[in-house]
Formats: C-alpha cells, sequence, structure tokens
C-alpha cells in the first residue's frame, strides 16, 4: 500500500502539515517496498486558486491508497480523492510522519 503524508519536510522527521492542498511536501511510504519518496509540492503556492484539487490530482496520479494529514481536504479535493478510492485520515497535525505512521498502524 502506497501511503501519503502531508509534510513540512523530506524525511520521516517532518512534521505533518496541517494544510492538505498547499502542504510544502507529499511524502510517500511505500509499506510492501519499504521506499520512501519526498515530492516536492511548494510550486502550489503560486496557484491562486484550485490548489485542493490539483494536490489530490497529484496523489491520485501516484497510485495512493492511503492519505495522512492534519486538517485534511476540503470538499472538491476529498470528492477527486473518495472517486479514486483514496482512504483519508485526518487530525495527524503536530506529530512527524514517522509518529504518525505509528499511530495508523496501532489504531489499525
Amino acid at each position: 500500500m502506497k501511503i501519503a503524508f502531508t509534510t513540512k519536510g523530506t524525511d520521516w522527521d517532518a512534521e505533518i502539515d496541517p494544510r492538505f492542498g498547499r502542504t510544502e511536501y507529499l511524502l510517500l511510504y511505500d509499506d510492501e517496498t519499504k521506499t520512501l519518496q519526498s515530492i516536492d509540492n511548494r510550486e502550489i503556492n503560486q496557484k491562486q486558486h484550485g490548489a485542493g484539487p490539483q494536490t489530490a490530482q497529484k496523489i491520485t496520479e501516484l497510485d495512493v491508497q492511503l492519505l495522512i494529514t492534519g486538517n485534511g481536504p476540503g470538499g472538491n479535493a476529498a470528492m477527486v480523492l473518495e472517486k479514486a478510492g483514496v482512504r483519508i485520515l485526518t487530525g495527524y497535525a503536530n506529530l512527524s510522519a514517522k509518529d504518525a505512521y505509528q499511530r495508523f498502524l496501532s489504531e489499525k
């Protein structure tokens, strides 16, 4: 399963970004291959409108099955993710990506 985290940095120690659409980075973890990849999303801050749906589209193109974030996506972005079958978990702000992953595993 591929998991996307909205983060403020590029590694496991990066703090979860509570924002979805304008998150600085998407940290991808493939729990089958145990690989971690960082996707720079900072260019989205140049967009006046549609940041959420554009970030959601990026996540669907990366074939993600689970999103772990802070406050979560807005309506249009959530609709894009739901149509793609991406499960959304919110309420992980102020945790590192690694701690968020561990919390997800313990609540599974």
